[in-house]
């Protein structure tokens, strides 16, 4: 099967060493890889190759060009600079993987030290993430953001399908069918469980529903067909990572006295930077508001309004819910003052 018999121990050093940022994404080598699962690295791509259809598309795996792979050469901690058949001479560009193409990959390699792997990387993926977040103050803020938005989507994607566990189920049918032998649905239930941590990845309730902050933030902003206006006197980075949920074409409104200062102007410009199709105003509330509240498509026959219990940039962070008013004729004089509001000027 071309297995090794050494296993990689998987630790957050030894996988930083090997995580690099190319074309946006964070990647990890085919070499890499084959080494922490047991293969030599054409074992590792023929078995990649023989389940080509899950790995379509450039956010799941795609092959260096030869001006990349020069630079990769480059990086004192790069593996093609050492091992068997690497080096100057490898016949090959080699294969990156980003974290979904990881994931992926879970569900195509066999065997028990594949299972026992997969679990390892998915807890020291976890692990590195809680870090970031944990630390956020300490990194320059220009890498944060960019973290920061990766984070908040990969979280989202991964809610979405520990949330509808059963649709996974039935569309990976056929992995279930070529691992019967090795890997049973319980095992496959614990891994996917592995993904999210139910106590540490900031839950919330939303419309009578135990969910992912991050999924009932996207959830709602998604639904916006014109406008959301978002009224919230703490604010901070999140609040915009969150916001980035809402279609390209909504114009939105950020109402907040930014009490304690804790979004910063460089944060407001490399949002604006990152995501230029995203329009984000910032105005003053005037300093009488306590709850928080999100509106959308506000004066249209598609206007709601939803009561929040906590900052969204706090989203996760303590118990708390979302809950929709129906009753929204009542903040007609409110929301017509607060788009009278002056301008609010980050520092």
């Amino acid at each position: 099967m071309g297995e090794k018999s050494d296993v990689f121990e998987i630790t957050e050093q030894s996988l930083q060493d090997k995580i690099y940022n190319i074309r946006g994404y964070k990647v990890m080598l085919d070499v890499d890889l084959a080494e922490i699962y047991g293969y030599e690295t054409k074992g590792f791509n023929r078995q990649v190759k023989n389940n080509s259809a899950k790995f379509e598309g450039d956010d799941f795996m795609f092959q260096l060009t030869d001006i990349e792979r020069e630079e990769l050469l480059r990086c004192k901690n790069c593996t093609l600079n050492r091992g068997e058949g690497q080096g100057k001479h490898v016949k090959y560009n080699p294969y990156v993987f980003t974290e979904q193409g990881i994931y992926m990959l879970m569900t195509v390699l066999r065997g028990e030290l594949a299972i026992k792997q997969s679990r390892a990387l998915v807890r020291t993926f976890k692990r590195m993430k809680d870090y970031i977040l944990d630390n956020r103050e300490l990194i320059w803020q220009r890498e944060y953001i960019q973290i920061s938005m990766q984070t908040a989507e990969n979280t989202h994607d991964i809610s979405k399908l520990k949330s509808d566990i059963v649709s996974i189920e039935k569309q990976m049918s056929d992995v279930m069918d070529q691992l019967s032998d090795v890997v049973t649905k319980s095992d496959l239930a614990d891994m996917m469980s592995g993904f999210v941590n139910d106590e540490d990845n900031g839950w919330l309730m939303y419309n009578t529903k135990y969910c992912s902050a991050d999924l009932a933030y996207s959830e709602i902003y998604g639904q916006a067909k014109k406008t959301v206006y978002v009224v919230d006197n703490y604010i901070g980075l999140r609040t915009l990572v969150l916001l980035k949920n809402a279609p390209e074409d909504v114009d939105i409104i950020l109402f907040s006295d930014n009490i304690g200062s804790k979004l910063h102007g460089v944060e407001y410009k490399d949002f604006c930077k990152e995501y230029p199709t995203i329009k984000v105003t910032l105005k003053k509330t005037g300093g009488i508001y306590h709850d928080r509240f999100i509106v959308l498509d506000y004066g249209t026959s598609d206007e709601r309004i939803f009561l929040c219990g906590a900052s969204s940039k706090d989203a996760g962070a303590r118990i708390t819910g979302i809950v929709e008013d129906y009753g929204i004729k009542k903040y007609k004089p409110l929301i017509d003052d607060l788009l009278k509001k002056p301008n609010l000027i980050l520092t």
